[in-house]
């Protein structure tokens, strides 16, 4: 697998690029915005959001269109940044790592990250969404979306420029059990097709989780049957 400092040098170098051909894409991909609707509802009003592995800020973007005014975006490139600062320049964007978060334990309301962790390997994902559960309030939510596979797909070009950086897919039942596992419930999990035209032409999946709230009352159960007519 590629290292993150390649990684953000493969990004820094198709930034441009990537920018002027993905940023308005979330116009033509209604199921996004419908899941990105539903969770701006809940999270608005709160703690901070986060949108991890940003790009050109398209997500972020959208989210605080929605009326989350406490959103920013983060991300490993500098370039990325600099190019969404650019284009969404009443908005916060960071360069950082975000397996690594410069933020204290419960403090945030939620975190979206789409196409966030496919350039990690396999036996660091529990681990980067354990730092995305340490961050979360209790009762926080987090989005992802990840290209649907078993597959790991290497780049040494993309768009006439060269890169070092790997893509890896994951099973939906896969990613379920590393959010499971760092303690997260899931309150979604869909797949998609690709929209023809828009996108890369792979099968996509998207999880919505919640942190427990282990504070929240326990609701009693009631000793009667369901249905006493049977």
């Amino acid at each position: 697998m590629t290292n993150s400092n390649e990684v953000s040098a493969s990004y820094d170098r198709v930034a441009e690029e990537y920018a002027r051909r993905i940023h308005a894409e979330l116009a033509y991909k209604l199921f996004d915005r419908e899941l990105l609707d539903g969770f701006a509802a809940r999270v608005k009003g709160h703690r901070p959001v986060a949108d991890l592995g940003c790009g050109p800020g398209m997500v972020a973007a959208y989210l605080a269109a929605q009326g989350v005014d406490t959103v920013f975006g983060l991300d490993v490139s500098p370039n990325m940044i600099a190019h969404a600062t650019t284009l969404y320049p009443g908005l916060d964007f960071r360069v950082g790592d975000f397996s690594k978060l410069d933020a204290p334990d419960n403090s945030w309301a939620g975190i979206t990250a789409f196409y966030s962790l496919i350039h990690r390997p396999r036996a660091e994902v529990q681990g980067v969404l354990r730092e995305f559960y340490r961050v979360l309030a209790p009762g926080g939510l987090l989005l992802l979306a990840f290209h649907v596979g078993k597959e790991v797909r290497h780049a040494s070009e993309w768009w006439g420029t060269a890169v070092d950086i790997d893509f890896v897919f994951f099973e939906t039942g896969e990613m379920l059990t590393y959010v499971w596992n760092a303690g997260f419930d899931s309150e979604l999990d869909v797949e998609r097709e690709p929209y023809p035209d828009i996108e890369l032409q792979t099968r996509r999946s998207y999880i919505l989780a919640r942190k427990p709230d282990l504070s929240a009352p326990i609701e009693p159960v009631s000793d009667a049957p369901a249905d006493e007519t049977t």
